[in-house]
């Protein structure tokens, strides 16, 4: 059993990643995920373990010592919030091209521009849909709770490096900074050099008499090899598929659905309560991976219930998704709050009468 301690979401995420066995950490502060970088410096950690922690002088800089670092075969890691991911987008595309593993965070605030400082949702296009240049896909995988923002900083190291591709942990300012206790999970070793050379066959660790050089690219002026590698990376973004995860949430009875991931699925909870307490029958179905999505629940739902609510701090993102899944079976409204605005329960249950029970 792991240590039990009180933290925000954001130092859980720090203690995790030196647990985790993560090879160097490269960032640059921004609100509202700074306490990420500042915990890190605290536990000095590369005493504990021999991690290397950094402050990049950008957000440009700390996604190309990602590269170099994932490169080599390392486990490394960055977290920045929302204009800071923005920066970031054509490293984490030449990434994906090059197929190097790397974890991301995204503390979410407030848009477009600099916006705010306060929690927001509205990078979920950003996140799932790729965000940089080109045909990729990242792993995304949602946090609601203090302690999965220490536990999904392993799953993300273990689907990186499963794929060799980037992936994302999609978090915001209301799980960033707010604190509950956590368990901690029981610190992985650091992988030795030679663990490196025999997991990570592709990594560019220099010729050694067993094996060649590696070359690491996200070029190719043939358009003919370019198509064949972009149809291998679909490939491995179909195979995604079956790491998809979900929670269902009083559905098996449920009449309507409120669909919905992060500290709103958290807001929704409570809202079912307060339906069904009402006599309304609703559940909720939160997306614990946004990529993959799952579809094939959300499909199997729409047979059973009248409705769908998709709640999120945007504009209407995620409910892009829901519609699609649904295939038209049945209604799909939004119901959201932006600038850094937090829906309370009463508004989203309110907001369920209104658009879906009434509308």
């Amino acid at each position: 059993m792991g240590d039990f301690k009180l933290m925000k979401g954001n130092e859980a995420v720090a203690e995790a990643a030196i647990r985790a066995g993560c090879d160097g950490y490269f960032g640059y502060p921004i609100t509202p995920q700074s306490e990420v970088i500042e915990y890190l410096m605290a536990q000095q950690p590369e005493k504990r373990t021999g991690m290397v922690v950094l402050q990049a002088e950008s957000e440009t800089a700390s996604i190309n010592m990602l590269y170099g670092g994932a490169g080599a075969g390392k486990r490394v890691m960055t977290t920045s919030s929302s204009p800071g991911i923005s920066l970031m987008a054509e490293g984490i595309s030449y990434m994906a091209g090059a197929e190097l593993p790397c974890l991301l965070m995204n503390v979410v605030r407030g848009g477009p521009g600099l916006g705010t400082i306060q929690p927001s949702q509205c990078d979920y296009f950003q996140t799932v849909k790729g965000g940089g240049h080109g045909d990729y896909r990242m792993f995304v995988i949602a946090p609601a709770s203090v302690q999965e923002m220490s536990d999904f900083v392993k799953i993300g190291f273990d689907m990186a490096f499963k794929y060799r591709n980037p992936a994302m942990i999609l978090s915001d300012g209301v799980i960033g900074q707010m604190m509950e206790k956590v368990e901690l999970f029981d610190p992985i070793p650091r992988r030795t050099d030679a663990e490196v050379i025999a997991e990570c066959p592709w990594a560019t660790t220099g010729k050694t008499p067993d094996r060649e050089r590696n070359i690491i690219t996200s070029l190719d002026l043939d358009s003919l090899k370019q198509e064949e590698h972009v149809m291998h990376l679909k490939a491995k973004y179909e195979a995604m598929q079956k790491e998809v995860m979900f929670e269902n949430i009083m559905t098996d009875d449920a009449e309507y659905i409120y669909v919905a991931y992060g500290s709103s699925a958290r807001i929704c909870q409570k809202a079912v309560d307060m339906a069904r307490a009402e006599g309304i029958k609703v559940g909720l179905l939160r997306p614990i991976t946004l990529y993959p999505f799952p579809e094939a629940e959300l499909l199997r739902l729409a047979s059973q219930v009248k409705g769908m609510l998709a709640v999120e701090m945007s504009l209407g993102q995620m409910v892009e998704d829901v519609r699609l899944a649904v295939r038209g079976k049945i209604k799909v409204e939004h119901y959201g709050r932006v600038g850094g605005m937090i829906h309370s329960p009463s508004q989203v249950l309110e907001a369920l009468k209104s658009q879906i029970i009434g509308g």
